[in-house]
């Protein structure tokens, strides 16, 4: 066979190649029915687009030390690099499936030296043998098992993509709501740091009045109670800061002994929940593009099983020079070469590539299953969410008359007290009323900021309409 008989056959079987079909079903992206939101507007099946840039929801807050922290834990997070360490790994998965779309070529060489049989008819000759060329290989992916599994490992690839910014979405909402738990903590402290300095002072109040035969000693023992758990409630609230910093710490990627980060009152409010959220928003998640991207790599799974049912076509062939000298051995009369092609077709495998078929559609099924779930569950953390901050801003605001209610009782019992009107049993009441009420608003902000926190994760990363930029 000349070169030109070769390449015409080579370029034969390569045309059978890419006619061939590709068994297994076409993907198609399911329908999730999408009804309104009890909380919000209408709502529209969704259209992952995990490559949609999220931006720095984060800055909405205004909270410049947040901003810092988050811009730091895109650098420095084991988590994130884990992440990405995974996307890499994926992405090397799907060139390897994709690499027996294309013929292999190797090159070879050998140099041996031997002696033969004193019987044979070389008669005990000692000899070299020389060698060097090329070997080339290619798999015809008639039936598309090759194009199926290369489907399968880059949906694989966009899958992990998802999953990393899943994984930056989560690790920023995460700080975010330490950072608040955090700055609620501080501000407990602040509370009962006025609140034991108040304390404080009536105890000494008490006790000149006990000395003067005014007041009892009951009364000096029911200040001396509530000021020790006063400071005692104070420092578990020191335990809790400590804790919330470490988190902090852990979340940017570095020891818990070398982060600190200056107390602070929470002095900011979440916010606004929109009206109504962009039909679009639910594209955003990126938990949502990976579990159909995974779903996607399923189906592209049943072609690949399929595939096991018809023969496997190859070509392979070889060039090269052999000689006993090194010195000439590319002249022409040393050239070899060798063409080949090759059927493996199988008959009988005890029901082995109809099991993998089986497997391959209950893997599909199991992925609709997930994907179906996933959007269930954005809803759920959508409408609690949309629910929680509404709701938690109307309590915000009784609780904040509340805690004015209680201050003025405080104020009206203290002056009844020193005018010996009530006993102090009275303001003891009365300041823990006050105290309960100033520990509740502060933890109620913190709820609400902690739900718009999830609401933008909820939401995707932000509560503006995506553009249309990075879609698939």
């Amino acid at each position: 066979m000349n070169a030109h008989h070769f390449i015409s056959f080579t370029a034969t079987l390569g045309l059978i190649a890419l006619a061939g079909c590709s068994v297994g079903p076409n993907y198609e992206r399911p329908v999730v029915a999408a009804p309104a939101f009890k909380e919000t507007g209408d709502w529209k099946p969704a259209e992952p687009s995990e490559q949609v840039a999220r931006g720095k929801w984060w800055e909405a807050y205004g909270d410049p030390v947040l901003n810092g922290l988050e811009d730091r834990v895109e650098v420095s997070s084991a988590t994130l690099q884990i992440a990405e360490a995974r996307f890499r790994q994926a992405q090397a998965v799907a060139t390897i499936a994709r690499s027996p779309l294309f013929p292999s070529l190797d090159a070879t060489g050998s140099a041996d030296r031997g002696k033969s049989s004193a019987r044979s008819s070389t008669a005990g000759i000692t000899q070299n043998t020389f060698g060097a060329g090329l070997e080339a290989s290619w798999e015809f992916d008639i039936w598309g098992r090759v194009r199926r599994s290369a489907e399968a490992g880059e949906a694989a690839a966009e899958a992990s993509a998802a999953d990393l910014e899943s994984a930056r979405l989560s690790l920023h909402a995460s700080l975010a709501q330490t950072y608040f738990s955090l700055r609620v903590a501080d501000t407990q402290q602040s509370l009962y740091n006025r609140i034991v300095s108040d304390y404080t002072r009536s105890l000494e109040v008490t006790r000149n009045r006990y000395n003067q035969g005014v007041d009892t000693r009951v009364d000096v023992s029911a200040a001396e109670t509530q000021l020790k758990s006063a400071q005692a409630q104070a420092i578990d609230l020191s335990l809790t800061r400590t804790q919330l910093e470490h988190a902090i710490a852990v979340l940017l990627g570095q020891p818990p002994a070398t982060f600190t980060l200056a107390p602070a009152d929470l002095a900011l409010s979440p916010p606004a929940a929109p009206a109504q959220i962009p039909s679009q928003q639910l594209e955003r998640r990126p938990d949502i593009a990976a579990a159909e991207r995974h779903l996607a790599a399923a189906s592209a799974q049943i072609g690949v099983a399929k595939a096991g049912y018809f023969p496997v076509l190859s070509l392979s062939g070889s060039a090269g020079y052999q000689s006993s000298r090194y010195q000439n051995l590319f002249n022409s009369p040393n050239e070899i070469w060798s063409l080949g092609a090759s059927a493996l077709m199988p008959l009988f495998n005890a029901g082995k590539v109809k099991a993998g078929v089986a497997q391959a559609r209950g893997a599909y099924d199991e992925a609709l299953g997930n994907y179906r779930q996933t959007v269930l569950a954005a809803f759920q953390e959508v409408e609690d969410n949309l629910a929680a901050t509404n709701l938690l801003a109307r309590e915000a605001t009784i609780q904040n008359e509340a805690v004015a209610a209680a201050r003025q009782s405080t104020t009206i019992t203290l002056n009844q007290y020193k005018a010996g009107t009530v006993s102090y049993l009275n303001v003891v009441v009365a300041q823990s009323a006050q105290l309960n009420a100033e520990r509740a608003a502060a933890e109620i902000l913190g709820r609400r900021l902690n739900a718009s926190v999830v609401l933008f994760k909820a939401a995707g990363g932000t509560w503006n309409a995506p553009d249309n930029q990075g879609k698939r």
